[in-house]
């Protein structure tokens, strides 16, 4: 975990895929998103997902489940 220059915590999941939990229009949001590079920036790209913190905690309690359905196939 870091916190980067806007005051996010992001995390890196793997290459340009990234999560990061940001603050937009007063709501806070868990952002898993690509990002692409541009002008030696990391910009964020279009393929991606907010969810909003009830939606976090929904998939954190069903996380477990589907680990175990990902296991079985």
């Amino acid at each position: 975990m870091k916190k980067n220059a806007e005051g996010e915590y992001e995390w890196e999941l793997e290459g340009t895929k990234a999560v990061k939990v940001r603050e937009f229009k007063g709501k806070i949001y868990v952002d898993i998103r690509e990002y692409y590079e541009k002008n030696g920036k990391l910009l964020p790209g279009k393929k991606g997902i907010a969810l909003t913190v009830s939606q976090w905690r929904k998939l954190n309690e069903i996380a477990g489940e589907v680990d175990d359905v990902v296991s079985s196939l």
